[in-house]
């Protein structure tokens, strides 16, 4: 049985650190810091920039053990992007930084005018994928977003979970690619029925991305 809990103040660095281990291998996640050395230096900072207002409003998600953590921005909540505006400056090679601020710009394009739940960053352990940690973590907060008829969105970083979130009701708006980047696939759902929760898809499969 996989155990679904909201991170407490005490298990923030813990739920970063989650997070910072499932994007290790992840393609964005490495445009941007591709030596390894800056990645471990500088990956928690942009998770907490870009993500950390999860904490603050209670919508971080973890299984427990802390194989796997989505951190969901509520509706009118955004990344801090004054933090990671000077993070970027600070942390990304000069030579690749008009394209990482590009990049980010394209993906503010799609998000949603209506009020909506965001998935920044949600990821599992890079040894316990395909056990169904993601499926899990998305079920939990969607069932949220269909309790409160709001739309979910975010952007997956690989195609392989542009069919995991399908499953689970996302539409492909997309493909957002800027120079050297990663291609990035924006992805909306449309709320349920709460008649319809129960018959969420099941799936083995784990994701990781900024979504």
């Amino acid at each position: 049985m996989i155990t679904i809990k909201k991170v407490a103040s005490a298990e923030q660095d813990n739920a970063v650190g989650a997070i910072v281990k499932a994007f290790s291998t992840d393609r964005a996640a490495r445009w941007m810091y591709p030596d390894s050395q800056q990645y471990r230096k500088h990956f928690q900072s942009f998770v907490k920039a870009f993500a950390g207002s999860a904490f603050e409003h209670g919508s971080a998600d973890i299984v427990d053990g802390y194989l796997a953590a989505a951190l969901w921005l509520p509706p009118g909540i955004h990344p801090d992007d004054e933090v990671m505006g000077k993070l970027i400056r600070s942390t990304v090679l000069e030579s690749d930084q008009a394209n990482v601020f590009a990049l980010f710009q394209e993906m503010d394009r799609y998000h949603p005018a209506d009020p909506h739940w965001y998935l920044p960053m949600i990821g599992v352990d890079p040894a316990q994928q395909r056990k169904g940690y993601g499926s899990a973590l998305l079920q939990h907060a969607l069932a949220r977003c269909d309790r409160e008829n709001k739309l979910a969105y975010l952007e997956s970083t690989s195609p392989r979970s542009v069919q995991l979130y399908q499953r689970h009701g996302f539409e492909l708006l997309g493909t957002i690619q800027v120079g050297t980047s990663p291609q990035l696939f924006p992805m909306l759902r449309k709320p349920r029925p709460i008649w319809r929760g129960a018959n969420n898809p099941q799936s083995n499969h784990s994701s990781t991305g900024w979504a």
